[in-house]
C-alpha cells in the first residue's frame, strides 16, 4: 500500500507558509530561537498531525503510512524506517489528541505578534493547521464522527483566541482567518453576493441563541462534506451519501435560519452553485386538478436548482383525502431528489412526530432522507436572550422590573404544541414597544431615556398571550 500524499502536502503547506513568518519574528519576539525555527515549525506540524490521527484512537495503516511518509524524511531516525505496526507497538501517537485542547506555544507567539503589530499570522496558522486536520480525516475510507468533532473543537478554540486577540466576534475572526489563508470563494452569479468562507458561515451559526445540538449536527454535516470533497480531489473513494435532510421541531425553533446558513455552507463548498434558499409548503406543491401537481413540483425544483429547497410542514402533503394530490407530490419529490441529487439539496421540515411518521410510511423518502436534525424548544433563558437581542437591535433597554416581568411572561407561556418559541419572544417585544409608544405619547416632552426605556407597564402580564 502506497502512502496517500494528502498529509505530506498539507504539512508542506503548513511549514512553507509559517517558517518564513516566524523567522521574521525571531529578532523582535522574546522566546523565539532563530536557529531552531524550521525544526520548531515542523514539530508543530508533527504534533497537529499526531493529534488529529489520535482523535479516534484507531491509528489505521493508511493514517500511519501517510504520517511516516510526511515526517520520516523530515526527522529521519527510526521513524523513517518504521512500518505502521512499529508505530502502533511503540504507542508513538497514544494520547496525542490532548494537543488539540492545549494552548500551542507557536500559536500563542503568533497571536502575541498579531496583537502587537496588527498582523494576521495566527489566522494563517489557523488555515494551515485545519488543512492538516482535514487531510488526516480524508485518509481512511470512512471518516469517524469523532474525527470531525476533534477538528471542530480545535477550530472553535483557535477562532476564539483569534477573536479575543483582535477584539472582534467569532464571525469576523473566521472571515479574517479565511482571507489570510487565501481561501477560494465560489464564483457568484450576477444576482448573488460573493460566497462567504465556510468558517465565517459556521461562526454565524455559532452566534445563534441556543440550538447547541443542532449546531453540532450542522458542523458535522459540513465537515463530512469537506472531507469527502477533499478525498474526491485526490481520487480516493467517497461515500455515496445523501445530503437531503429532515428538520424536526416546533414552529419558531430556527429551522429556516439554519437552512439558510446550510445553503450558504453548501455553496461555499461548491456542492451547489447558487446556494439560494427556496421555501415552499403544501400550497406551493399540490394542485387541485389531475395532472397539475407534478408540473407544479417540478417548477419549484427548477426555481431551487443549484440551491436548497425547504419544504415546510411536509407532513401535510399526505393529510388529504383519497382524491387528494398530495401523494402525487410525494412521488414527484422522490423522483426529483434522485434525478437531481447533484444539483439540489432538499430539507423537509415539520413537527417531530408528524415528520417521523411521514418518513417511516414512505420508503422512498426514508432512503433519500436518512438524517434527521431535531430542533428543541427554547427554554426561558434562551427566550429571554432572544428578547434582549431584539432590544439591542432596536435600540431599547429594559428596567430591572420590566425584565423580571418579561421572564415571568415567558415562564408562564404554555409549552404545548402551539408554542411559538422564538416567535413568542419576538411578539412580546413588539407588543412591549407598541405599549411603550402609547405611554410615551402622553408625555409632553419625552427625553431620550423615555424613548429608549421599556418599563414594567409596557410588558403585558403572562395571562395576556401575544404568541
Amino acid at each position: 500500500m502506497l502512502p496517500d500524499p494528502a498529509l505530506d502536502d498539507a504539512v508542506r503547506d503548513f511549514c512553507d507558509a509559517l517558517t518564513p513568518r516566524v523567522r521574521d519574528l525571531a529578532a523582535t519576539v522574546k522566546g523565539v530561537d532563530g536557529e531552531r525555527i524550521e525544526v520548531d515549525v515542523q514539530v508543530e506540524a508533527y504534533n497537529l498531525a499526531a493529534a488529529f490521527i489520535d482523535a479516534d484512537g484507531l491509528h489505521t495503516d493508511p493514517e500511519l503510512l501517510a504520517f511516516i511518509a510526511a515526517f520520516g524524511p523530515r526527522f529521519g531516525g527510526s521513524l523513517a524506517r518504521s512500518a505502521p505496526a512499529d508505530v502502533r507497538s511503540a504507542r508513538l501517537l497514544a494520547d496525542r489528541v490532548r494537543f488539540l485542547d492545549q494552548p500551542s506555544e507557536l500559536a500563542e507567539v503568533l497571536l502575541a505578534a498579531d496583537g502587537r503589530d496588527g498582523t494576521d499570522l495566527a489566522s494563517l496558522y489557523y488555515d494551515r493547521a485545519l488543512g492538516i486536520g482535514f487531510a488526516v480525516a480524508s485518509l481512511d475510507q470512512h471518516t469517524a464522527p469523532v474525527e470531525l468533532a476533534a477538528i471542530e473543537r480545535f477550530r472553535g478554540r483557535l477562532l476564539d483566541r483569534i477573536a479575543e486577540t483582535r477584539g472582534v466576534g467569532r464571525r469576523e475572526a473566521a472571515h479574517t482567518a479565511a482571507a489570510a489563508g487565501g481561501a477560494d470563494e465560489a464564483p457568484a452569479e450576477p444576482d448573488l453576493p460573493p460566497a462567504r468562507p465556510v468558517d465565517e458561515v459556521l461562526a454565524e451559526l455559532d452566534e445563534l441563541i441556543g440550538l447547541d445540538a443542532v449546531k453540532a449536527e450542522v458542523k458535522k454535516v459540513a465537515d463530512l462534506t469537506r472531507v469527502q470533497l477533499l478525498r474526491a480531489e485526490r481520487g480516493l473513494p467517497v461515500l455515496d451519501q445523501s445530503r437531503h435532510l429532515v428538520f424536526s421541531g416546533n414552529p419558531g425553533t430556527g429551522k429556516t435560519t439554519v437552512a439558510r446558513l446550510l445553503a450558504e455552507i453548501y455553496r461555499s463548498l461548491g456542492v451547489v452553485e447558487r446556494g439560494h434558499l427556496v421555501e415552499v409548503d403544501r400550497a406551493g406543491l399540490v394542485a387541485g386538478f389531475v395532472g397539475q401537481t407534478a408540473p407544479k413540483v417540478t417548477a419549484v425544483f427548477d426555481e431551487a436548482d443549484e440551491g436548497v429547497l425547504l419544504i415546510d410542514e411536509a407532513y401535510a402533503l399526505v393529510r388529504g383525502s383519497e382524491t387528494d394530490f398530495g401523494r402525487e407530490a410525494i412521488d414527484t419529490i422522490v423522483k426529483l431528489v434522485e434525478d437531481r441529487r447533484d444539483r439540489i439539496v432538499v430539507i423537509m421540515a415539520g413537527y417531530p412526530d408528524e415528520m417521523a411518521q411521514l418518513v417511516a410510511a414512505n420508503p422512498g423518502l426514508r432512503s433519500r432522507f436518512p438524517k434527521t436534525i431535531h430542533f428543541p424548544d427554547y427554554d426561558t433563558d434562551e427566550l429571554l436572550a432572544i428578547f434582549d437581542m431584539r432590544c439591542r437591535q432596536g435600540g431599547y433597554e429594559t428596567t430591572h422590573e420590566a425584565r423580571a416581568k418579561v421572564r415571568a411572561h415567558l415562564d408562564g407561556a404554555p409549552r404545548d404544541k402551539g408554542f411559538g418559541n422564538g416567535r413568542v419572544a419576538r411578539n412580546l417585544f413588539e407588543e412591549a414597544v407598541a405599549r411603550q409608544a402609547s405611554r410615551i405619547v402622553a408625555i409632553e416632552d419625552p427625553t431620550d431615556d423615555h424613548l429608549r426605556t421599556l418599563e414594567a407597564a409596557d410588558i403585558p402580564d403572562h395571562q395576556a398571550t401575544v404568541a
